[in-house]
């Protein structure tokens, strides 16, 4: 029987290495590397953002308190410990009289004794009066008798000496007891200034606080101005936070605020910001400003981080694209634009973002601009890409 015809073994050899390479030339232009790199795209939109400001502080009180004594002396008692709550005018430590008392005690006898000197200067500048009294009308008696010569010169000039005399007296008794006075202004100056220092050993808390720092024990020797204690008013509690420079445009007095305490479980707390810093960090770039609790949480302390959040006032009208659109080539900041199947790289302008992750085109797009937000791998000027709904896996 005859077999029908058949093809050679090298034809077969070709018809299959062909249907490989279709195969694998399918593969490669539908899934492979030469495949279209598969992007998402969004469309420039205008619309209004509401942009934040991120920034990162520390807890710290605006009124804080160093309680020490005024000359240096060794401390006698601690009567408080950190974290105690003390209240204004409230004994917290004290220090070593040494001398202090015997001087008091001086000083208030000085003045006593002064007291009855100024006493004793009177009544002698009331003698003083009675006898130049006596003094003046004698001698005018005599001079009226030594005009009618009842009486020689040489008595009427004895009796004008005496009245000169007691006039001297007097300013002598007089000028005695201004000086008595001022000794006694003097002394008690004195014994003031001692009851001052006695006083000041007595360290007293100035306003209701919170205990955060023992710096000093009984026994231990301290100068003038040293800290034995340190006191916060824990009212006055706010965040010291720290903004980039190069985005702190808009940053007021005033704006709300969100802050979340390291230590925070339950969200951000509401706040404001109160205060900025006349003066910015020149070697962070960055600026300073004071953000205030509107109600202080439980357990708040100072040193604590917090990450704080303001909201800046809202831009209408502006350009809008997502923030995952931006890209980096070398110095340049831009976008891929897509237009008629082809890609661009265009150079922006960025301003205003918002906390949803879009942000203000202020230069390089224009209204209905379609740009690559995601896609499969980098993107080149040549490469061909293929617009699908979303990506799963991918690389910007």
């Amino acid at each position: 029987m005859k077999l029908p015809f058949t093809l050679p073994r090298w034809a077969w050899l070709a018809a299959a290495g062909t249907a490989v390479l279709l195969a694998f030339g399918g593969v490669a232009t539908t899934s492979g590397p030469l495949a279209p790199i598969k992007v998402t795209v969004v469309r420039v939109a205008t619309g209004a953002v509401t942009p934040s400001l991120f920034g990162i502080g520390t807890v710290e009180a605006r009124r804080a308190y160093l309680i020490g004594p005024t000359v240096a002396g060794r401390v006698e008692r601690v009567l408080v410990d950190v974290g105690d709550r003390v209240l204004a005018g409230q004994l917290l430590a004290e220090m070593d009289p040494v001398d202090l008392d015997a001087r008091v005690d001086s000083s208030s006898a000085a003045a006593a004794r002064a007291q009855s000197a100024v006493v004793t200067a009177l009544a002698q500048v009331r003698d003083a009066r009675s006898r130049q009294a006596l003094a003046a009308g004698e001698a005018d008696r005599y001079i009226d008798l030594g005009k009618q010569n009842f009486v020689s010169s040489s008595v009427v000039d004895a009796k004008l000496q005496l009245r000169q005399s007691a006039d001297a007296q007097l300013a002598a008794a007089e000028s005695a007891h201004v000086s008595a006075r001022q000794d006694v202004t003097r002394l008690e100056a004195e014994r003031e200034g001692a009851r001052r220092q006695r006083g000041n050993i007595r360290l007293e808390a100035p306003v209701d606080g919170v205990v955060t720092s023992r710096d000093a024990e009984p026994g231990s020797t301290v100068v003038a101005g040293q800290a034995v204690l340190k006191l916060i008013d824990p009212a006055s509690l706010w965040v010291t936070t720290r903004f980039d420079q190069g985005r702190s445009a808009g940053l007021r007095e005033g704006l709300p605020a969100g802050i979340t305490l390291r230590s925070s479980v339950r969200g951000a707390a509401s706040g404001k910001v109160v205060r900025i810093a006349p003066a910015s960090d020149s070697v962070t770039e960055e600026r300073i400003a004071h953000v205030a609790f509107d109600s202080l949480p439980k357990g708040l302390s100072t040193g604590e981080m917090a990450e704080v959040l303001v909201g800046l006032p809202a831009v209408a009208g502006a350009l809008l694209i997502p923030n995952a659109a931006l890209r980096q080539r070398g110095a340049q900041s831009g976008v891929w634009r897509h237009g008629d199947g082809k890609l661009r790289f265009v150079s922006v302008r960025t301003g205003a973002e918002g906390a949803d992750g879009m942000v203000q085109v202020i230069e390089g797009l224009q209204a209905g601009d379609e740009v690559v937000v995601h896609s499969e791998r980098e993107l080149s000027v040549a490469s061909r890409v293929k617009v699908v709904p979303a990506l799963v896996g991918t690389a910007r």
